[in-house]
Formats: structure tokens, sequence, C-alpha cells
């Protein structure tokens, strides 16, 4: 009567759910950022508790070996952590008391830069100078402002207790998880479900795991050289550059240009040696070890993942640019098994 037919009818009710499940993530947003890292506790875990089952051939229950795992998870991030933190606590004190007088002179004086480039160094110390004043006085109002936070805080708090608190439960009831998600859809597509839901498995489980290892990797690599190059703060520096591991393509680079910045405000006299690991180490990283680590599991192309994380800091900030990457990867392996599937049933 109205000119309209089901078939628009149908096309409006589909676009008017998706608008409304969209908004639903954008205001649920915080808890699905919880359930993400929960998931991703999980996903570190699991090799340990596997093969501590295959030990025992399950002669324990998994809730056992559940236990056991984080017995002693919590015991080696207790004798690790605390004089790890207390070196970078002290190393970052320190550097942050010698700043302001390194600062007062040419912090540029010992950046090795290009001959061309020379006219323009009075003209970068004076705007790095220009930033700190910037700084010193945005000072007060942030130290007003500290007290609003303590909820904040205090919200952080539970959250580092309630992540590890949904990896348990992810652990000990994935399978079940899994096989109620497949028998919610109709029985001719519960194969294809239950093999996206592995192969994405495999996917972030791999891709998790990788991103913990290379971090591992730098942390240990940087630590090393720079105290032994004779670096100021090294472990700071190295705690760093393993952090900005985590996010992708960008975080390298920050890791690096922080580096060298910090090598040549303190007076280091090898910052040419540090700049020559920093892309020694970079090149043996992206075309050796994070390939072999990787596997073929991610298969996006560079631009594609500069443009997510690029994407995902203006839509979640350092946790949208962490998980931007295997978001992608996850949506690739879903329309790349669609399309394999749809073809093989025509």
């Amino acid at each position: 009567m109205l000119g309209i037919d089901r078939r628009t009818l149908n096309i409006a009710w589909t676009l008017f759910l998706f608008a409304l499940l969209l908004m639903v993530i954008h205001e649920i947003g915080r808890t699905l950022l919880i359930f993400a890292l929960a998931l991703t506790f999980a996903f570190l875990l699991a090799p340990v508790v596997n093969t501590l089952e295959r030990t025992f051939h399950a002669r324990i229950p998994r809730v056992v070996s559940l236990g056991v795992v984080y017995v002693g998870l919590t015991a080696a991030i207790v004798v690790t952590m605390i004089p790890l933190s207390s070196r970078i606590s002290d190393e970052a004190a320190a550097l942050a008391s010698r700043l302001p007088d390194a600062l007062k002179g040419d912090p540029l004086a010992n950046l090795p830069i290009p001959r061309w480039l020379e006219p323009w160094r009075p003209q970068v110390t004076q705007y790095i100078h220009a930033r700190l004043v910037d700084l010193g006085n945005a000072a007060g109002p942030m130290l007003s402002a500290a007290s609003g936070h303590i909820l904040t805080g205090i919200g952080a708090a539970l959250t580092a207790v309630l992540i590890p608190i949904l990896g348990f439960f992810f652990l000990k009831d994935g399978a079940l998880i899994r096989g109620a998600i497949v028998e919610s859809f109709a029985r001719p597509r519960q194969p294809l479900i239950n093999s996206l839901l592995l192969d994405l498995h495999l996917l972030l489980a791999q891709y998790i795991r990788a991103l913990v290892l290379l971090s591992l990797a730098t942390f240990t690599s940087y630590s090393i050289f720079l105290a032994t190059a004779g670096v100021a703060f090294p472990v700071l520096l190295a705690g760093v550059a393993a952090l900005l591991e985590f996010i992708p393509a960008l975080g390298p680079f920050a890791a690096g240009f922080t580096i060298v910045i910090v090598c040549a405000v303190t007076g280091s006299p090898h910052v040419l040696i540090v700049v020559l690991f920093l892309i020694f180490y970079r090149l043996f990283q992206d075309y050796i070890l994070s390939p072999y680590l990787m596997s073929q599991g991610i298969e996006l192309h560079p631009l594609l993942v500069l443009f997510g994380v690029l994407a995902g800091d203006q839509l979640g900030g350092i946790p949208g640019m962490f998980f931007s990457v295997p978001i992608m990867a996850a949506l690739r392996l879903i329309l790349v098994r669609l399309r394999r599937t749809h073809l093989d049933s025509r």
C-alpha cells in the first residue's frame, strides 16, 4: 500500500540491527576490553596448562592443573617483577632528576645528523625547550586533578584482579563455550562454524604468543646491548621498548626514537652505535624472528597494518592499536573461509 515491499523492510531491519549492535559495542567497550584482555591472558597460559595435563596423562583434573599454573605464575611474577620494577623505578627517577639539567644546554649536541641539517639544530633545540615550558605550565592543573583519578586507579586495580579470574574460566570451560556457540547454529552449518572457531583460536593464540616472545626478545637484547655500550638507564629503555613492541608498526619506531633521544640528551658517546644496533635488530626481527614466530597466520599487507593501527588509535586509543591487527586478521580469515565454502558449494 505504501510502496514498500518485504525485501526493503528486511534490508531496513538489518541495517537497524547492525546500527544497534555498533551502539551497544560502543557503550560496553570497557567490558569488551576486559574480556579481550582475559582471553589474551588465557591464550598465554593455555600451552602451560596443556603441557601439564599431557605430562600427568589426565590423572589430575583440569582445575587442579589451572591452580598449579596460577600459583607458579604468581610466584614467578613476584620473584621476577619486584627487583625488576624496583630497578626500573630507580632509573626513571634518576632520568627525571637528570633531564632538566641536561636540557639546559644543547640536548642534541651528541646526536649525529647529516651536515645539511646542521643549520636546523638550534631551531630543534628551541622547540624542545618550548615544549618543556608548556609541560611545566600544565603540571599544576594535572596535579590538582590527580585526586579525581583515585577512583580510576581503584577501578584499574579491580580490573587487574578480574582479568586472571575471567582467564581461569576461559581456560576451564573454553571447549564448552565453543560447543555452545556451535550448537546455536543450524546443524548443516555447525561443521563450518566449528572449523572457523578452531582456526580463529589457532590464529589468535599464535599471534599473541608471538608478540610476547618478541617483547621478551626485545627486552633481553636491548638491556644487554645498552648496558654493554654504557648507555644510561638500560633497563628502563629496554622495558619501554618491550612494552611498545605490542603496538604494531608504530611501537618499535617510537621505542627507537625514544632511545636515541635519551642517549643524545644524557650525553652518551655511542649514539651512532646505538642507531646502527637499532637498525640491524629491527631488520633481524622484522625479516627473520617475526616471520618465524608469526608463521603464515596474519598475512596482512604492511599498509593495511599501518591503517589498522592508526584507525585503532582513533577508535580505542592504545587498546585499539593493540587489537587492530588481530581483529583485521580474524575478519580476513572469516571472509576467506566463507568465500571458499561458497565456491565449494557451487
